[in-house]
């Protein structure tokens, strides 16, 4: 069984950066198309960025230039590094699969909160 877990939010001032982690256990993910996604209070879960398993990324327009989301050398880890953070970053942040309906049961997620 596949299990994701998330680390490295946290609260941090407008400006100011942050790296997630997500690890994950039970299977090899670098053949996978993985994303970062994020669920702001009140709102959907919303994708954030993708990279396939050649390393090609792709943003939301609203982190375009400021996060960048990478593998680690190692098969199953995943980050998301997230520059000049804003107030509306502010959600949980979870790894997956990139699918409109993941496999993988989701993780516990990562609490990013940005003050203004």
């Amino acid at each position: 069984q596949v299990q994701l877990v998330e680390s490295g939010g946290g609260l941090v001032q407008a400006g100011g950066s942050l790296r997630l982690s997500c690890a994950a256990s039970g299977t090899d993910f670098s053949i996978t198309v993985m994303a970062w996604y994020r669920q702001a209070p009140g709102k959907q879960r919303a994708l954030v960025a993708t990279i396939t398993s050649g390393g090609r990324t792709n943003y939301a327009d609203s982190v375009k230039g400021r996060f960048t989301i990478s593998r680690g050398d190692d098969k199953n880890t995943l980050y998301l590094q997230m520059n000049s953070l804003k107030p509306e970053d502010t959600a949980v942040y979870y790894c997956n699969q990139y699918s409109t309906f993941p496999a993988w049961s989701w993780g516990q997620g990562t609490q990013v909160t940005v003050s203004s």
